[in-house]
């Protein structure tokens, strides 16, 4: 079979990647909430029987002047990746809204939007954006069982999963995204089935499909859910070739530190961290300042350990342009050359010369 040649905008974004440090956006959601939408602005003209308040992904529908807002406010910050609003995006997460049947809508404007950004940027100023089609975890897990009293039962199975990823793919792809970026990875199964969906949209298009990772850790031992560490996960899905791999939301750029250090030893990938704008107050609110996020994550980047760095919950473009000052002019972290062995992941890494 004959090897499909990578995409121009793959060729260009590694060409970045060697030159300097790039920048990702920040959140949608925390950035919409601030907008203090109603139910009735969620649900525009849609003839939909349920109540949509807080469907941040119908809002590519309803509201694309308040997506595309957020996006060029990113864009202004100095973002070079920029994400889709398409975190929940997909079948099994919209049922719980009525608007399963709306995913390939929802996906395609929302890509659409993204890249009417990214080019209105780069026609500015002459520097390329790229945009990254997101992919949530969806809101099933097919590592564990929802029943205690049952472990073996799950609400959902491979295929099934992999199905519904595949149906997002393909609208994001067709909206025009660049990469396919399965993010806040809870349950590492998830995420094979979401690239092994990529897999196939790839074959079935001819045309490569690169993917980001970002896993997202359950507490300060560096697990996810299903279990695994920083250094298991990226065993488990080192065979999808990932454009890049990282860790984001979870925590604050301070809490992440250790965990981003193991992933950038053993992960022969450009590493991309996005971490929340510290812990959440008691009232799940973010209080870290711009400032302060820039320069921990610039102590990241001064110690050689990302190659991309944006926010997740909490941060908004005035942190990522933060970031983007704190990081600028420092070198891109080295990718590692690990010595060859047989490398295995449980629910953690096992290497055998």
């Amino acid at each position: 079979m004959t090897a499909i040649p990578p995409s121009d905008a793959e060729s260009a974004f590694r060409a970045a990647l060697a030159e300097r440090i790039l920048v990702k956006d920040g959140p949608y959601g925390t950035a919409i909430q601030a907008l203090g939408l109603g139910e009735a602005d969620y649900r525009g003209e849609l003839a939909v029987t349920h109540d949509q308040k807080g469907n941040n992904d119908i809002l590519n529908l309803t509201r694309p002047d308040a997506i595309l807002g957020i996006a060029r406010a990113y864009a202004a910050a100095g973002a070079d990746l920029l994400a889709t609003n398409s975190f929940n995006a997909n079948a099994i997460s919209q049922a719980d809204y009525g608007t399963a049947h709306l995913v390939g809508e929802i996906n395609r404007a929302a890509a659409r939007i993204v890249r009417t950004v990214a080019d209105e940027a780069a026609a500015r100023d002459g520097r390329r954006r790229f945009v990254a089609g997101a992919l949530g975890p969806t809101n099933k897990t097919l590592s564990l069982s929802p029943r205690v009293e049952d472990p073996g039962f799950r609400e959902v199975d491979f295929d099934g999963v992999k199905a519904v990823y595949r149906e997002q793919i393909d609208a994001l792809l067709d909206g025009g995204v660049d990469f396919i970026l399965i993010e806040t990875v809870f349950d590492t199964l998830n995420a094979k089935a979401a690239a092994m969906a990529a897999m196939e949209a790839e074959g079935a298009r001819g045309a490569r499909v690169p993917l980001l990772l970002s896993m997202t850790l359950t507490d300060l031992a560096g697990r996810n859910l299903s279990g695994q560490t920083v250094e298991a996960f990226w065993v488990s899905l080192a065979h999808a070739r990932p454009l890049a791999v990282g860790l984001n939301c979870s925590f604050g750029a301070t809490e992440l530190r250790p965990h981003v250090a193991s992933m950038a030893r053993i992960a022969e990938a450009p590493l991309l961290v996005y971490p929340n704008a510290g812990l959440p107050n008691a009232f799940g609110g973010y209080d870290e300042a711009p400032a302060t996020t820039a320069a921990l994550v610039r102590q990241w980047a001064e110690a050689g350990l990302a190659n991309i760095i944006g926010g997740c919950c909490g941060t908004t473009p005035a942190h990522i342009a933060a970031i983007r000052d704190a990081v600028a002019g420092l070198p891109p972290r080295r990718i590692p050359e690990p010595a060859p062995a047989l490398r295995l992941s449980g629910l953690e890494a096992f290497a055998f010369a």
